[in-house]
């Protein structure tokens, strides 16, 4: 293996690496929500990715150690919530360990399904769970659409260097 000059010096795989890497990765942020047993779950996940127009399918992951795991695991449909730059906050306490992500601060209504629906989203969906593949320490969850809305004003709030960020012109 031969190193370009201006590339550094080449690390063996790691999860530092991995992790240092996709720090440098801008990705858009989303916030994925479930109806649980005890209550509503979510979580903020930059790992949103399409799969398939037909039918339309969209995948996320989701560590098995997030304390939303255990609902998102039993769950038949899920909610989907691309987030605004308005809304890095509400990112933030989805982001947050611990947080009460359903609380006062969090402007949300149940909608189809069941399936927690936030506010003042860019857009959001419901999507049926059609599969859960092993990855590692995480789940790679696989869900098909069934409707939603795409007509939420702004512009998208996206994760980079460890932190939210605006688009730039």
């Amino acid at each position: 293996m031969t190193a370009t000059p201006d590339l550094g010096t080449p690390r063996l795989a790691s999860p530092d690496l991995l992790r240092s890497v996709f720090r440098r990765h801008a990705a858009g942020v989303a916030v994925i929500t479930a109806g649980g047993d005890t209550g509503p779950v979510g979580f903020t996940a930059t790992s949103l990715a399409s799969v398939s127009a037909d039918p339309p399918m969209l995948s996320f992951g989701i560590g098995t150690g997030a304390s939303s795991w255990p609902a998102i695991s039993r769950a038949e449909h899920v909610g989907v919530h691309i987030l605004g730059e308005h809304q890095e906050e509400l990112a933030a306490i989805f982001a947050r360990s611990g947080a009460d992500r359903f609380g006062a601060s969090t402007a949300w209504r149940e909608g189809p399904e069941g399936v927690p629906v936030l506010d003042d989203v860019l857009a959001w969906l419901v999507c049926r769970v059609v599969g859960r593949v092993p990855a590692g320490d995480h789940r790679i969850v696989l869900a098909e659409v069934q409707l939603g809305d795409p007509a939420g004003a702004g512009r998208p709030l996206l994760y980079h260097q460890g932190r939210f960020n605006g688009l730039r012109d």
